[in-house]
């Protein structure tokens, strides 16, 4: 019994979160018997109802406890919830899901392109930023200049920086001559760091695209600026990385 109260809603927010209407629009609908629980219909905005069996006009509302999105960050966007000057990813995010509070799970730099998750569930992105959990997000960056021999083996040691030494990363060179491509692995995401990191070992990232967290994988066929829901298979991979 205490479980199945803890599920309940609000009827008025309840329809407002999974159907993106405002509440006020939810509680005419209401009143107007267009909301049903179990087949019976219901008049009291407040109501307190389980999510799982009701219909706004003759139609199951799906509800989601959580909404998961993947996003494919395009530059020139800022990581953000809002900024009076400035595009946001929030800004690329259908309305009607705004209504849930979804937000960035971490932050990619405004000029930095690819794979951006966002979600409602706060605990859940909390968990994947912990180094503890070793979330693994991985880059490809497109260097100025070749780094010298050996960088490896000292991005697997656990980079010095300035103000703190990273945790080993995994490098890997995909594209060799003047301006070479690599792969890099970290498990933290501090600010600039994988800048500050190719930085540190001589030389310059010219363009900066996150293909994975952990065993997520930005897909070829998301354009720039698109997001989508992730699939069961996604989600489920999404919460077992974070345990």
């Amino acid at each position: 019994m205490r479980n199945a109260l803890m599920t309940q809603m609000r009827l008025d927010k309840l329809l407002a979160l999974q159907t993106g209407i405002s509440r006020r629009e939810a509680a005419v609908l209401v009143r107007q018997g267009a909301a049903c629980l179990c087949g019976q219909p219901l008049y009291d905005p407040a109501q307190k109802v389980d999510p799982n069996h009701v219909t706004l006009q003759g139609k199951p509302i799906g509800y989601q406890k959580f909404v998961y999105l993947m996003m494919h960050k395009p530059a020139g966007v800022l990581t953000a919830a809002k900024d009076t000057k400035q595009q946001t990813v929030m800004d690329l995010v259908p309305p009607k899901l705004l209504r849930r509070g979804i937000q960035p799970v971490g932050r990619l730099d405004k000029d930095t392109t690819g794979l951006l998750l966002l979600t409602d569930n706060g605990m859940l992105a909390h968990q994947l930023l912990s180094p503890q959990h070793h979330v693994w997000k991985t880059y490809r960056a497109r260097l100025s200049c070749p780094l010298p021999s050996g960088a490896e083996k000292q991005f697997a040691k656990g980079l010095e920086l300035s103000d703190f030494v990273c945790l080993p990363a995994k490098l890997c060179l995909l594209e060799d001559g003047a301006a070479p491509l690599y792969e890099i692995q970290i498990r933290e995401g501090k600010y600039h760091q994988v800048k500050r990191m190719f930085a540190a070992a001589g030389s310059h990232v010219t363009a900066l695209c996150r293909t994975g967290f952990g065993k997520l994988c930005l897909p070829e066929n998301l354009p720039e600026g698109s997001c989508r829901s992730l699939t069961a298979e996604e989600a489920d991979l999404l919460l077992k990385a974070s345990n």
